[in-house]
Order: structure tokens, then sequence, then C-alpha cells
């Protein structure tokens, strides 16, 4: 079922106070807020009509609007992002999203689940557990998403120095192929998906989305690119810097559903 809506959030002014482990310097706000009307701009150019939050300073993790929740064609699941400066992104998300889906489950305390550790392969979840997303909050969402017809998996990547998130380090893009880094190479998990590898040096790559019949992907890693394009993927490179700054790649920019 192809996507129809999306629901952004543009970084606030203090986006360059968030929580980051990047040594590449301050993001630079108003080249921030150019790639983030850029990365509408190709959502929408994808047939998909978005909802734009307002700028949120009380939090400014915000525009990282994937960590809220998770979307799909029949339900919606209110998460607990792991950071505690974060808890309070999650209101104002689900308020928006109960415009279309007016039962919206939630984790609960002490549960902790990033979108970021979540990935949907044709109604199948593989839920990474990671620094910001625990045991108890992974096995409240396999069940609230049993009761929603979905199955899902479990994905350890807390043993990694290199994976903020799951989507840090693998992307699914249709078709049955998942664009996956080193360290997933042999992951029992994904036995079932041709791997599309993508190279060390060209890791923050892997955080790239399927948006109907276009691959948005973060721009400056030609060989990923030009693999995604000999498998003959519709292919739209974006500028990230200022996000990859911030830990935040291509998924966490934007709900879509």
């Amino acid at each position: 079922m192809p996507y129809t809506h999306a629901l952004v959030r543009p970084p606030a002014s203090n986006f360059a106070d968030g929580l980051t482990s990047s040594d590449e310097g301050a993001p630079d706000i108003a080249l921030a807020l150019e790639q983030h009307r850029a990365y509408c701009q190709a959502i929408e150019e994808c047939g998909l009509e978005i909802t734009d939050l307002p700028a949120d300073p009380l939090h400014p993790d915000g525009t990282f609007v994937e960590d809220t929740a998770i979307v799909m064609a029949h339900g919606a699941i209110a998460l607990r992002p792991g950071a505690p400066s974060r808890v309070g992104e999650v209101d104002s998300v689900v308020a928006a999203l109960r415009r279309h889906f007016p039962d919206i489950a939630q984790i609960f305390v002490p549960g902790t689940v990033d979108g970021g550790d979540v990935c949907e392969a044709d109604g199948h979840f593989l839920i990474g557990l990671s620094s910001r997303t625990n045991e108890l909050g992974a096995r409240q969402l396999a069940r609230l998403l049993g009761d929603l017809q979905c199955t899902s998996s479990i994905v350890d990547i807390r043993g990694s120095e290199t994976l903020l998130h799951l989507k840090s380090g693998l992307a699914y893009l249709g078709n049955g192929c998942m664009a996956v880094t080193a360290e997933f190479a042999r992951d029992p998990a994904l036995s079932r998906y041709e791997k599309i590898p993508v190279r060390a040096e060209e890791r923050y790559a892997a955080n790239c989305i399927r948006v109907n019949d276009r691959v948005l992907v973060a721009a400056g890693y030609p060989k990923f690119i030009d693999m995604l394009v000999a498998r003959r993927f519709n292919i739209v490179p974006l500028e990230m810097s200022e996000f990859r700054k911030m830990d935040g790649g291509l998924s966490c920019l934007s709900l879509r559903f």
C-alpha cells in the first residue's frame, strides 16, 4: 500500500542543544532548515501530503519525529523514547496522529522504545535492543504489533559501538532488499532478505528510506548509490550534513503512512 501522508517537524532554533555523539561540530541552523525543506519537498514529490508540526524549542531533538511513534496503514503506537529529555516530544505527535488514528496504543514505564530501533519490512517488524530501547519496551511493542496482526523479531545491537539505533545500520528498500552495514551481514533475523552491503566508510548512507517508488538517500556516498542504481532503484540524493552532526538520518525526520 503506498504512503499518502507524512508528519514532520522542522528543527528549532536551539537544535544544536540536542543529544549527539558526533564530533563534527555544531549544526548550522539556517542550513539545517534548508535541508529540511528539501527533504519535505522530496517527500511531497513522492505523492505524500505533509503535516508540518511547529518547531519545538522545549525539545531540541524534536525534529526527529520518528522516535515518538510507529505508524502503519491500520494503526499507530505511541512510543516512549529512551532518553529522558525526549519523552515530552510524544504528546504533540500523538495529538496530530489522532486525526488519522483515534485509538493509539502506547508503551508504558519502565519500557522504552525509540522509533529509530524499529524497521518495518512488508508487515514484519525488526525491533532493535539498544541503549535507547530496552527489553521491556521491546516485548511490549511486540505484543502491541501482534494485536495489529503484525509479526516481529528482536535484534540485539547493544554490543555495537557504532550503532545508536537499529536503523543506523539497516533499511528495508522493498522487493525483499535490505541495505545493511557489516554488523548485520550474518544476522539470522535478516536471513530472508537480499542484503545490499554498505561499506564502512559510507555507513551513514545505510539510513535511507523507500517512499513509494523512490529511495531517498543521503548525498555524498557514491558507491552505495551506484549499487542501488544498478538494482534499478529510483534514487533521490539529499544533503543531510547538519542532521548527521546530531546523530540523525533520513528516516528520523518523518513519520510516513
